[in-house]
C-alpha cells in the first residue's frame, strides 16, 4: 500500500468510532445529503454505497438491497451492529467487486479521498450495467478555505490532504472511463439550520441560477456509455380525437424499423368518425399488427396511459396524430434510443424553420419559455418540452409508474407526467430535432390560453415539487 493510501486509512480507522458524533455535530448537512439522495433513489433498489462509512446513508434510501463497502474495519463493525438487514463489506473502494446487478451506487464525500479516481471508474467500467445509474456527492472546490477554517475551530473533523477536483475535472475522468454526466444538482449555501433564515437561504436562494454556483455539494449523476447491437420491438401509440383524415396516413407512412412494430390506436370522444376510421384501416392492411382502442377517461395523458399499459413491445412511442410530427421522422427516435444516445427521447420543433401555419407566434413564444425553464427545473437541456413525440423503453416507463405517487396524477396532456417521471429517475434526456410540418386535416385542439395557464401551474408544480423541495 501506498504511503499516502496508508495515512488515509489511518485516519478513517481512527476517526469511525468518533463518526456518530461528528454527524450529529453536523446534522443539517448530513440530513440535506440523505435527502438528496432518497430523492433521486427510488425506495427498493438495489444500492451499492462505496465507501459507506458507517451505514446511515445507505440505509436512509430505504434499498430492497442495500451493500455497503469501506475500507476500515471499525466502520464496518459498526455499519454491521447499526443496520443488520443491510450487507456491508470491508473492502477498497478500488477493488471490490459486487454479485449482483446493481440500480445505482452512491460516491459519497470519497471523490476526495481516493488514492486514482481515474482507476476507481475504471474498476466500476467492470460490473455497472447499461442501466445503472452512479450518483457523486462532492464539496464545491470554491468552499476550500472556509472547510479548511472550519477543522481549525472545530467545526469540522480534520482530515488529511484532499483530492479538490471540479466538475470539469470530474467530467473529464468520466469521458475517459466511458461514462457520461445526466446532469448536475447544487445545494445548500449555508450548512446550518436557522428557522426562516433557511427557507429564503437554502430552499430558495440556493436553488437560484447563478447563485446556486456557490453550494456547498453538488449531486452528480452519472450513467455508463453502452451501445448494444441488437434491435428492439416497437409499440406505437397514436392517441386520436377528430383525426380522421390522418389515420391511413398514420400508417403508410411509417417506416418499418425495430425487430416488431406494434400500433396502438387510441381513439378520445372524437365526433367526426375517427374511431370508425380506425376500425377501417385496421381491416385494409390486415398485415399491420394494429390495436384499436375508446380510452374510458378524457384528455390525451390518460389516452396514452391506457395504451402504454395495453402495450407489448420493448420499446414505447408516441406519435401525435396530427402528423405534425412526420412519421417519416419515427427511426430517427428508434436510433437513439437503441444506440443509448440518451433513455429518454424527446422530439424538438424548434430548430428547423417551420411551415408557415405549423406554430402560431404566441404558442412558439410559449415553447420557447418552458423549454428554458424545464431546462432549469429538471437540470436537463430542453428546447421542446411540447412536443408529442416521446420515446422510451418499457422497462423504465414502469419505473415512472412505481414512482408517480411522488407527483400524483396532475397532467392532462401526458407529456409533462413522463418529462418528470424520467427527470426524477435520472433518465438521460436526448432530443431528436425535427422538421413541424402544417397538419394536412382539422384544427390545432390546443387553447393557447386555457392550456396556458395549465402549463404554468405545472411549472410551479414541477419547481416546488423538484427545485426547491
Amino acid at each position: 500500500m501506498e504511503k499516502g493510501q496508508q495515512i488515509l486509512l489511518d485516519y478513517f480507522e481512527s476517526i469511525a468510532p468518533k463518526r456518530d458524533k461528528w454527524k450529529r455535530r453536523n446534522r443539517f448537512y448530513q440530513k440535506t445529503i440523505e435527502k438528496q439522495f432518497s430523492f433521486i433513489i427510488p425506495e427498493g433498489s438495489t444500492v451499492l454505497e462505496l465507501g459507506c462509512s458507517t451505514g446511515d446513508l445507505l440505509n436512509s434510501v430505504i434499498p430492497g438491497k442495500g451493500i455497503g463497502v469501506d475500507f476500515s474495519p471499525t466502520a464496518i463493525n459498526i455499519a454491521k451492529q447499526k443496520y443488520p438487514h443491510l450487507e456491508f463489506y470491508l473492502a477498497d473502494a478500488h477493488d471490490f467487486t459486487p454479485n449482483v446487478a446493481i440500480d445505482y451506487i452512491i460516491v459519497s464525500d470519497l471523490i476526495t479521498s481516493l488514492w486514482d479516481v481515474q482507476a476507481f471508474f475504471r474498476r466500476l467500467r467492470t460490473y455497472v450495467t447499461p442501466r445503472t445509474k452512479i450518483i457523486i456527492s462532492s464539496y464545491n472546490h470554491l468552499w476550500e478555505p472556509f472547510l479548511k477554517l472550519g477543522e481549525a475551530i472545530g467545526l469540522k473533523a480534520k482530515q488529511p490532504l484532499q483530492n479538490w477536483l471540479s466538475t470539469k475535472d470530474i467530467e473529464n475522468v468520466l469521458h475517459l472511463e466511458n461514462f457520461e454526466i445526466i446532469k448536475v444538482e447544487r445545494k445548500l449555501l449555508f450548512p446550518k439550520y436557522i428557522p426562516v433564515f433557511n427557507l429564503i437561504v437554502n430552499t430558495f436562494l440556493a436553488n437560484l441560477p447563478l447563485i446556486n454556483g456557490l453550494d456547498l455539494i453538488k449531486f452528480i449523476s452519472v450513467r455508463p456509455v453502452y451501445s448494444e447491437p441488437k434491435e428492439f420491438s416497437v409499440t406505437i401509440v397514436v392517441p386520436a380525437r377528430n383525426e380522421m383524415g390522418n389515420m391511413e396516413n398514420a400508417i403508410k407512412r411509417t417506416p418499418k424499423f425495430g425487430s416488431h412494430q406494434e400500433f396502438i390506436f387510441i381513439e378520445g370522444h372524437s365526433s367526426d368518425g375517427t374511431y370508425e376510421e380506425m376500425l377501417r384501416v385496421q381491416k385494409v392492411y390486415p398485415e399491420v399488427d394494429m390495436k384499436v382502442m375508446r380510452q374510458t377517461g378524457k384528455g390525451k395523458g390518460n389516452a396514452v396511459r391506457e395504451a402504454f399499459d395495453a402495450a407489448t413491445c420493448d420499446i414505447l412511442m408516441i406519435l401525435d396524430a396530427d402528423l405534425t410530427t412526420p412519421p417519416e421522422d419515427m427511426p430517427k427516435f428508434y436510433d437513439a434510443l437503441r444506440d443509448n444516445k440518451g433513455e429518454f427521447i424527446n422530439g424538438c420543433r424548434l430548430v428547423y424553420p417551420m411551415d408557415k401555419e405549423a406554430m402560431r407566434f404566441l404558442n412558439f413564444l410559449a415553447n420557447k419559455f418552458f423549454g428554458w425553464f424545464f431546462s432549469y427545473v429538471l437540470g436537463q437541456q430542453l428546447k421542446d418540452t411540447l412536443c408529442g413525440t416521446k420515446v422510451l423503453f418499457r422497462n423504465d416507463y414502469e419505473k415512472i409508474i412505481a414512482n408517480r405517487k411522488y407527483f400524483g396524477d396532475f397532467d392532462p396532456f401526458g407529456d409533462f407526467d413522463l418529462l418528470f417521471g424520467a427527470a426524477k429517475l435520472n433518465l438521460k434526456i436526448t432530443e431528436v430535432i425535427v422538421r413541424y410540418r402544417d397538419r394536412e386535416y382539422g384544427s390545432t385542439q390546443i387553447s393557447r390560453f386555457s392550456h396556458g395557464w395549465l402549463l404554468i401551474k405545472m411549472s410551479i408544480f414541477a419547481a416546488r415539487k423538484i427545485k426547491f423541495k
